[in-house]
């Protein structure tokens, strides 16, 4: 092989290996939770914090979420392998050793602690510490192959971010990040069982007690509505520190979510193919709408609506 076709596959194997890495961290899924920091973070200013202070607490959140999904990676590489949505995941089709996989993940942990830490304040580390522990130790080693409740409570992990960027602005956690958490908290499992729905087979071949593998298809879309309805009342918690910018994202947008969901039941109750991926994508819409008006609504600093 000529010399620059060897460094040009060389080239390629460390690109891989990059790859492969960067892909247990799953992305996407990082990119939503910091959707949701930088308005908690507005919000708890009651403005737009400075850009350092955005900027660290988003690279520590961003490396606590990977280091999170990259130790789920590790122990769930046999789900990851059955499943057909999963299969292409880097443990799953043996690109990166376990061991490795392992200590990548707790390094990425250990450095986004002491990031936030040192670059905002050590409440915020903690939480970050506390968000990877329970998703990986209580949703992914005890909840999520043994209750058909496993993203009810497992979902809490993924609502951290919001207190975490109200930590790392005021030092505390008060009441309106609790709320916003709470926001995210009944927002997951209609989010989360649409998807189900959608992937109900390999979730059972999985052995995956997901809602949607052992309960009916009725019984899930009425779980579905109730959480939506719990969802979009929750999001009025948050009138008293906002303005009519924020009042009319969350009502316009919770209004329209329930008309969703309960068109997703109607079509399950009447026997009618559902299509629970419709509403999948409307509740990513609807989260990011919901959190960028009330960035906005922080940033511009209308009075409130009860001030």
């Amino acid at each position: 092989m000529p010399v620059s076709d060897q460094g040009s596959a060389r080239v390629r194997r460390v690109r891989d290996r990059i790859d492969a890495y960067v892909g247990l961290t799953k992305t996407r899924i990082i990119e939503q939770l910091l959707v949701v920091t930088v308005p908690a973070m507005c919000l708890a200013a009651r403005g737009l914090p400075s850009v350092w202070l955005i900027l660290a607490t988003l690279v520590g959140g961003a490396l606590a979420a990977a280091s999170a999904h990259a130790l789920n990676c590790v122990v769930d590489a046999d789900i990851d392998a059955v499943m057909k949505r999963t299969a292409r995941r880097p443990l799953a089709k043996g690109q990166v050793p376990p061991r490795n996989a392992l200590v990548f993940g707790l390094v990425l942990g250990v450095v986004a602690a002491l990031l936030l830490g040192f670059t905002t304040n050590w409440l915020a580390a903690a939480l970050s510490v506390a968000a990877i522990a329970f998703y990986v130790l209580v949703y992914t080693l005890i909840l999520k192959r043994r209750t058909s409740q496993n993203i009810v409570w497992g979902g809490a992990a993924g609502c951290m971010p919001v207190v975490i960027g109200w930590a790392a602005v005021t030092g505390t956690v008060e009441w309106p990040a609790l709320v916003m958490f709470a926001v995210i908290f009944f927002w997951t499992p209609p989010h989360f069982w649409a998807l189900a729905m959608r992937y109900r087979e390999e979730y059972a071949a999985a052995n995956i007690p997901m809602l949607p593998v052992v309960a009916t298809p009725l019984q899930v879309s009425r779980r579905i509505v109730a959480y939506t309805w719990v969802m979009a009342l929750v999001t009025l918690l948050l009138l008293p520190v906002t303005s009519w910018i924020y009042a009319v994202a969350a009502v316009l947008g919770g209004v329209y979510f329930i008309y969703q969901a309960h068109h997703l039941h109607h079509a399950v109750a009447s026997g009618a193919e559902p299509t629970p991926m419709k509403l999948f994508h409307l509740s990513n819409a609807y989260l990011c709408g919901l959190f960028v008006a009330i960035a906005v609504d922080a940033v511009i600093g209308l009075p409130t609506l009860f001030g």
